[in-house]
């Protein structure tokens, strides 16, 4: 445990908790729900609002610590999450709930947290937060709530008001609590320009050294071995997908961002130096730079060019990018990468997912074909299980199409399917309206995802199926569509065949086990039967539908840049001598 003292001082303390709080003592078979993100079935990777949280409250003369219990928890089972908060000294705590797989861990750790600092204000922020805000205030263990995407600058409002005493009713964002009665504060702070923050990755290596805590800052499972850089582009979207919480009409009801918010040319390609600075990982640029037009990432790719970055880029696009675009790209940027998500290789099944015009497969096989054509050194394809409109056959002729693709474009093309999961995002249009849309809910609350989260199979996880496809045929069309594909992957040489034949292994497990659970499941000796399988659940939970490398970027030797390091390491060592 860490000694209490003015090391452990901080103004903020941020939480990071796993998906299930108990998951080194629960028996359940997660499935695939993780395996096209970074993490694991812990979802143990912190949200980047935790960098420029820091970041805007370093500037004004606050400290900030992150500290990853999810990832603590996983690389030791003896870690003891009381005991540790219970050795901190924060001035307020902070916990993320933005992605709603959280739903369990996160309240758990603000019990915990509650019960170590009983007099220390409890935050809670992120998009499902948000949503829920007017529940999750009403947990006795939560004092306020801050709502929106971009909460920094209310935050510090709050810290400074509950430090020096003032009106919390003058606060935007704020959900708070005055007695009994719950207030809500407008969601006035909701800026036009990502701008008025920058990510700041050297403020990591400084609370690294400040805390003498390596484990607690690193984001994920293995970042050493694979150390990606995310950047955001863009907050809101100009599309309307059904299923996403984070799309225009979502974004509208519970942001109030009606038109989504860019970080300028300038901002952006300055955040990729620093990054660039300390690391050689590739870069990916989340969200389509295209959304914010043409003149705007022609002059992205421009600063580039200048910035002669010697990282690999990897662009995100939401709509086919003009082959002139990617000519554009090719032209500034010596090493790049795409990323595209047709979702489905149906047209109608695209149209009902985007609730816009599709475009055609041969549309987006010209795109590829040009890409490649350039030095664009991979692209990754993402499909979808769990649409609207999509059928088991449907999924069945997705894979049917891969093939086709595999058949036609290099090695560099990677094709990905992933079912939908675990659950429809809270405050889009399926889950606002699902009859509409052709689905059927589980869950509704906070407190009945909460429960789901602890089901024994992912499965009965789901907070959602089709009018096409019951859960069950989910999770069949999902373990069909993942042998078939991998087996694909190794006849087209994109896989070793040590990882296909891996991955055919762990599919053959899983089934086996879902079919085992379900046997015991409403019988008395479910518990045991879950208990006795726990080993298996945890191993058959990774890497189901895919290998997680195959996620990742090829690395380097040394990962990240040892000159810049040190530099760092002096720079806060003749900071702390000055400060005395």
């Amino acid at each position: 445990m860490i000694k209490s003292g003015r090391r452990d001082a901080a103004d903020l303390l941020l939480l990071h908790a796993p998906s299930v709080y108990d998951f080194r003592e629960r028996s359940i078979l997660y499935g695939p729900v993780s395996d096209m993100v970074p993490s694991s079935t812990v979802f143990e990777m912190y949200p980047l609002g935790f960098l420029t949280i820091a970041s805007y409250l370093h500037a004004r003369g606050l400290r900030v610590r992150i500290i990853n219990l999810a990832l603590r928890m996983m690389n030791d089972r003896r870690f003891d999450v009381p005991r540790f908060l219970a050795g901190m000294r924060p001035r307020a705590i902070g916990i993320d709930l933005h992605w709603l797989p959280h739903a369990h861990g996160a309240l758990e750790v603000a019990r915990i947290a509650k019960a170590a600092h009983p007099q220390v204000p409890l935050i809670m922020g992120g998009l499902s937060a948000s949503y829920y805000h007017e529940e999750l205030i009403r947990y006795p263990t939560v004092d306020f709530v801050l709502r929106g995407d971009s909460t920094e600058a209310p935050l510090h409002q709050l810290l400074v008001t509950l430090r020096q005493g003032g009106p919390l009713d003058a606060i935007p964002n704020l959900t708070w609590k005055s007695g009994s009665a719950v207030r809500v504060n407008p969601l006035s702070f909701v800026p036009p320009s990502l701008d008025y923050v920058d990510l700041r990755p050297d403020l990591v290596a400084d609370m690294v050294m400040h805390y003498r805590d390596l484990q607690s800052t690193l984001p994920l499972m293995r970042w050493w071995r694979n150390p990606i850089a995310a950047l955001f582009t863009v907050k809101g979207c100009g599309h309307d997908c059904i299923t996403c919480g984070a799309s225009r009409t979502s974004c509208a009801q519970l942001t109030k961002r009606r038109m989504p918010a860019f970080r300028s040319p300038p901002s952006l390609v300055a955040n990729m130096q620093a990054i660039a600075r300390l690391s050689r990982a590739p870069i990916v640029l989340v969200g389509d730079i295209l959304q914010a037009g043409p003149a705007a990432a022609r002059a992205v790719l421009q600063g580039l060019q200048r910035a002669r970055l010697p990282n690999e880029i990897v662009f995100e696009f939401l709509d086919l990018p003009p082959v002139g675009f990617l000519q554009e790209i090719d032209q500034h940027v010596s090493c790049w990468s795409m990323e595209l998500s047709p979702d489905s290789h149906d047209q109608a099944v695209r149209r009902a997912q985007d609730g816009e015009p599709a475009y055609t497969n041969g549309q987006m096989e010209a795109v590829f074909d040009e890409a490649l054509r350039l030095r664009c050194r991979r692209i990754d394809v993402f499909f979808m299980i769990g649409l609207p409109q999509q059928t088991v056959t449907s999924v069945g002729e997705t894979i049917d199409y891969c093939e086709r693709l595999f058949r036609r474009f290099d090695r560099r093309l990677a094709c990905f399917i992933s079912p939908l999961g675990p659950f429809i995002d809270p405050g889009s249009r399926g889950f606002e309206d699902p009859e509409r849309f052709g689905y059927r809910l589980f869950a509704r609350t906070l407190e009945e995802h909460r429960l789901l989260l602890v089901q024994p199979t992912w499965e009965h996880m789901l907070n959602y199926e089709t009018r096409w496809m019951s859960r069950r045929e989910l999770v069949d069309a999902t373990y069909d569509a993942a042998d078939r594909l991998n087996a694909l992957k190794l006849r087209y040489g994109r896989i070793p065949p040590r990882s296909g034949r891996a991955v055919a292994h762990r599919i053959r497990e899983a089934r086996s086990l879902r079919a085992r659970l379900d046997a015991a499941a409403g019988t008395a000796s479910s518990s045991a039967a879950a208990e006795e399988l726990r080993g298996d659940i945890t191993r058959f939970s990774l890497s189901t539908v895919c290998d997680k490398d195959e996620l990742f970027w090829p690395r380097h030797l040394v990962n990240f840049r040892i000159t810049e390091m040190a530099r760092l390491a002096v720079r806060y060592l003749i900071g702390r001598r000055r400060s005395g």
